[in-house]
């Protein structure tokens, strides 16, 4: 008699989530997908007021969810948002400022890496520390982006911190793969958002963004959510170190 596989679930019930950049956009995406799969998720971002209101409309809509003010920046505080261990950790936490790379200013640069890079690297550290002492597996997932992959347009510095960020989940992979921690990144191609909504009014980027996605449309926040709870999941039990591309076709050249 032939024994039928089962498919591995999405529920996360009972499970806690930390997702940063949570007040808007993609990393709000990612809090409501988690929630709507059973995770208490602890929603992190800088700005008081629309993270309140972020966290009060998923708790209108019976989505268990919580605030928590968080500077990404300040590695201390990021440790201490950590000390009580989470299931899964979701960095959507970025930031960006374009120029052509012979007139990025030096604060800038900084800028852009303290979040993007020493941010993400140690919010992982810390998320996995907590993982660890406590001797449970979780999952780690990086909003990171097409341009980890490609390059792009005045987009010198916001490569330089994606790459960064696709190679630093690799040597993490490696590292804490054995204690059945995973960490991967999700790529998504230029998203219409609040924040890059001038992008998408400008007409000469706008044509530059269709002529490289190969699919007729650019790529929304509810493309990323599904992602997010199969990284989040055990249906992504065995992938680890990995990117998933949500491109439309971009890098497929």
């Amino acid at each position: 008699m032939t024994s039928l596989p089962k498919t591995p679930s999405l529920d996360l019930t009972g499970k806690r989530a930390l997702v940063t950049g949570a007040s808007s956009g993609i990393g709000l995406g990612c809090a409501v997908a988690l929630a709507e799969v059973g995770a208490h998720v602890v929603c992190a971002a800088r700005g008081a007021q629309a993270l309140n209101e972020a966290v009060s409309a998923m708790q209108s809509a019976g989505l268990s969810a919580e605030a928590l003010q968080l500077d990404q920046t300040d590695i201390p505080q990021v440790y201490a948002a950590c000390e009580d261990p989470f299931d899964v950790v979701v960095n959507s936490a970025g930031f960006a400022r374009h120029s052509a790379a012979i007139d990025t200013q030096v604060k800038d640069y900084d800028a852009v890496f303290d979040i993007n890079v020493k941010g993400a690297y140690f919010l992982s550290a810390a998320a996995a520390r907590s993982l660890i002492q406590a001797g449970k597996p979780g999952s780690i997932i990086h909003i990171s982006s097409q341009m980890g992959h490609v390059g792009g347009v005045d987009r010198a510095v916001y490569c330089a911190t994606k790459h960064a960020v696709e190679g630093m989940v690799k040597a993490m992979a490696i590292e804490w793969g054995k204690v059945g921690i995973r960490i991967n990144t999700i790529c998504p191609t230029f998203t219409r958002t609040p924040l890059s909504q001038p992008t998408f009014d400008d007409p000469e980027r706008f044509a530059w963004i269709m002529d490289k996605i190969k699919l007729p449309r650019a790529a929304e926040v509810s493309d990323i959510m599904g992602a997010v709870q199969f990284l989040a999941s055990d249906a992504s039990a065995m992938v680890t170190g990995t990117a998933m591309l949500i491109d439309g076709g971009w890098t497929a050249d």
